[in-house]
């Protein structure tokens, strides 16, 4: 599966052919060839694909509000994506070129890695431990190294991975010195008969079956402690490090990440898996758990239905049982990946009072990346191998 890099740039110019529709956006570090958009048939029907429609419309001039109100796929067609967060955009005039190839090249990084995995035959379930693993690794996101403080400037880490072929599921909450969470996730789905370890007791099960653990200060980034002395700062009513932190390009680190990554995939055999990891919340209390680890909230996969991975305000997303739910929506009620996604993470998650975003993911290739948040970090690998980045709103709007 040859993999052919693509970004958004608002700097795209469209022009329109008697047999095709090309777009180019050129970056500081990267050009964009987009190929003609497919009408294709009904969410999830089969293999037919369709350029962004995001995309799409502004090629035909429709650059503002494009993801108001219209529940579709982001595309069809694809076999991997990866998130990296939701929260706060990030700012296409400030961010600069180094920046913007930093971020593009961490999530194109992960999609290679779960890529490679399913090029060779290999399961979803690998596939998205593969891809999350690499995103844990990689100090711009807030999981594994590069994960954010604790109230006690100490790192808990959560993760999970769901099959959806037999619904078998692993997390860990609340670990201090495992690498990478997600494989701790991984161990417990098939070495134990719990679902869910959390703290010591996980930390400890991770390392008998001879886990990678580092130390606390392995975890540790300037960025991360910077943002947990603006947040102590802003705890505390003093007022002085506000304007410093919502210039820093280092602290905006935080405020994008919001919490997670996260992959889905679907294999040769149609068989779906999600997995998600997160560093948490920035100056949260000791021991606070939030959606990430818990299977239902953060993570959800299940064969005929969708592959969910997401990424926000934790509390409600477990208040809302969200990624399960957009699954039950489309079992019970016969909406689409899109549909039930928009559903909700557009009109019921911000009623409980928290933003956010998923990937979600069906069996037959149809992916939705809806958000309602203003920015959300993410990318996806099709079949045919086009490989595709967003981290600029205007590449993914908020979903409204």
């Amino acid at each position: 599966m040859p993999m052919r890099t693509r970004t958004r740039s608002r700097r795209a110019a469209a022009w329109l052919a008697p047999s095709a529709l090309a777009v180019a956006a050129v970056t500081a570090a990267l050009v964009v060839v987009p190929r003609l958009a497919e009408a294709g048939p009904g969410p999830d029907q089969g293999p037919a694909r369709a350029l962004d429609p995001v995309l799409a419309e502004r090629a035909a001039g429709k650059t503002e509000g494009v993801r108001k109100g219209k529940p579709r796929p982001d595309a069809r067609d694809v076999v991997l994506a990866v998130h990296g967060g939701a929260g706060a955009a990030l700012d296409r005039e400030t961010t600069t070129p180094e920046r913007e190839k930093a971020y593009r090249d961490g999530l194109a990084e992960a999609l290679r890695a779960g890529g490679k995995v399913l090029d060779s035959g290999g399961s979803s379930l690998d596939a998205v431990e593969a891809a999350v693993r690499r995103l844990e690794d990689n100090p711009l996101f807030n999981a594994g190294k590069g994960a954010v403080f604790n109230a006690d400037a100490q790192h808990e880490l959560d993760a999970s991975i769901m099959r959806g072929s037999d619904l078998a599921a692993g997390a860990v909450a609340g670990v201090r010195s495992l690498r990478n969470p997600i494989e701790g996730a991984r161990l417990v789905m098939e070495k134990s008969k719990h679902v869910m370890l959390s703290g010591e007791g996980a930390d400890d099960f991770g390392a008998r079956h001879g886990l990678r653990t580092v130390t606390q200060d392995y975890y540790w980034t300037q960025a991360r402690w910077d943002a947990l002395m603006r947040a102590k700062e802003t705890e505390a009513g003093k007022g002085a490090g506000k304007g410093r932190a919502a210039r820093s390009p280092e602290v905006l680190a935080d405020a994008q990440s919001m919490g997670t990554v996260g992959a889905v995939a679907r294999d040769r055999d149609r068989d779906l898996a999600a997995a998600t990891s997160t560093g948490g919340m920035t100056n949260k209390l000791p021991g606070r758990v939030g959606d990430s680890p818990v299977i239902g909230a953060g993570t959800y996969a299940k064969n005929g239905t969708v592959a969910v991975s997401a990424t926000g305000a934790g509390e409600v997303f477990i208040r809302g049982a969200a990624a399960s739910t957009v699954s039950n929506l489309i079992e019970f009620k016969g909406l689409g990946v899109a549909p039930a996604a928009y559903e909700v993470v557009v009109k019921r998650l911000p009623g409980l009072g928290g933003q956010g975003g998923v990937i979600a993911l069906g069996p037959g290739g149809d992916f939705d990346a809806p958000h309602s948040s203003p920015g959300m970090l993410h990318g996806y690998l099709t079949g045919d191998g086009d490989l595709i980045t967003k981290i600029f709103p205007d590449e993914s709007p908020a979903d409204s």
